[in-house]
């Protein structure tokens, strides 16, 4: 893959997210026993998580969709 290539990093970010799927973190989560403190301390993470995860995404892909949209320099 060619590390520049805007339209291969977003089909990248579309397939496959450096960071954990909210919905995997989340079963991670659900598979450990936590006790109330922790787990009501870890709920609030996720939740910041969930709206960073979101609002990383939606940035990147609209970086990438106008980038990819371009004609490339020539070399």
């Amino acid at each position: 893959m060619d590390r520049y290539n805007a339209q291969q990093a977003l089909d990248d970010l579309r397939e496959d997210a450096q960071l954990p799927h909210p919905v995997r973190l989340r079963d991670m989560i659900l598979r450990v026993r936590l006790d109330a403190p922790t787990a009501l301390e870890i709920n609030r993470e996720f939740q910041d998580y969930l709206n960073h995860y979101g609002e990383t995404e939606r940035l990147a892909r609209s970086i990438l969709e106008t980038l990819a949209a371009q004609t490339p320099k020539a070399s």
